[in-house]
């Protein structure tokens, strides 16, 4: 007589991540937002920490809530976002740690010692930037940018844009990469290659206190997107001009030289007044789109969160 065998179906276990980043704007940044968003679509299960609290022992403070997190939700890791956070999290002990570096984390010199020393206890490192990697130089690195929401940013028509913002349709419009008093970004430097082409017809925009709806409108509504930035890592501001088709002129700072190579009006330049001054010019006559949105398909965060469930499996095992 053959005895049957009984034969039991094992239910693949979904990856499950702690996400811990910053509590402080009450908000969860963009980027990581949209991140997370699509390796739930892939079947990872997301939780959220976030962090209260400024400096090292405001962020330190939340050690023992992390710990009590972890104890209840059990993830299978935690995936932390920025290096202070990265810090506290490798401290938990409890499950292995994910570390994305973005950029100001170790380019602020004061906040790098504390980011380098995260990065070592770290399980992985992921770095948004190869430059950013080669300021780390230890151990399990992963150059994996964060990706671009090609649903938010796309090409639209500059009059449909410029009339939803209420903008002039007549006017040269430069948007800057940031708020004028954000002093990283450099708008000293923005400000004077622009007052050297003496245009009356030129205005320059801030980007503060829009929403992300309101910023993909921008990109359309502008002529160019300007980053005179000292330090960046990965910056979103460029990916997201591009995936607009929005001309672009940025020093070469972080990953912008790869980010826009061989992309039709789109310039890298120095750090020279003039030279800043005559892209701009260039761009401003032409008033042309640029096919930068093809140029950064594989920015997608599609291919991204695929990037990071390979990482993750690599944990797992």
């Amino acid at each position: 007589m053959i005895k049957k065998i009984k034969t039991i179906s094992i239910k693949k276990k979904k990856i499950s991540v702690l996400i811990v980043a910053s509590g402080n704007a009450n908000v969860i940044s963009p980027f990581v937002k949209d991140q997370t968003e699509a390796l739930e679509r892939y079947g990872v299960t997301i939780n959220f920490f976030q962090i209260n609290g400024n400096g090292l022992m405001g962020y330190f403070s939340n050690y023992f809530r992390l710990r009590k997190m972890i104890s209840i939700i059990k993830p299978d890791m935690v995936h932390a976002h920025y290096g202070l956070s990265g810090l506290l999290s490798v401290l938990q002990r409890k499950v292995p740690t994910v570390i994305t570096f973005h950029g100001s984390d170790l380019n602020d010199k004061k906040v790098r010692p504390f980011s380098l020393l995260a990065h070592r206890w770290s399980k992985k490192s992921i770095f948004v930037s190869k430059k950013l990697a080669d300021i780390a130089k230890y151990k399990n690195e992963s150059v994996i940018p964060c990706g671009v929401d090609f649903s938010i940013f796309y090409p639209i028509d500059k009059l449909v844009a410029r009339k939803k913002l209420n903008l002039d349709l007549q006017k040269k419009y430069i948007l800057f990469s940031s708020a004028f008093n954000n002093q990283v970004k450099n708008f000293p430097l923005a400000k004077k290659a622009i007052e050297k082409i003496k245009d009356n017809n030129i205005e320059v925009l801030e980007l503060k206190g829009f929403d992300r709806q309101q910023v993909a409108l921008l990109m359309n509504a502008v002529d160019l997107a300007l980053l005179t930035s000292f330090t960046e890592g990965s910056p979103q501001f460029v990916k997201e001009a591009m995936a607009s088709n929005l001309p672009v002129v940025s020093v070469d700072v972080g990953d912008v030289k790869n980010v826009i190579r061989g992309t039709k009006h789109c310039y890298i330049t120095s750090y020279n007044v003039e030279e800043i001054s005559s892209k701009i010019k260039v761009i401003l006559k032409d008033s042309a789109k640029t096919d930068g949105r093809e140029k950064i398909l594989h920015f997608n965060n599609e291919t991204i969160a695929n990037q990071l469930i390979e990482l993750y499996k690599t944990i797992i095992k």
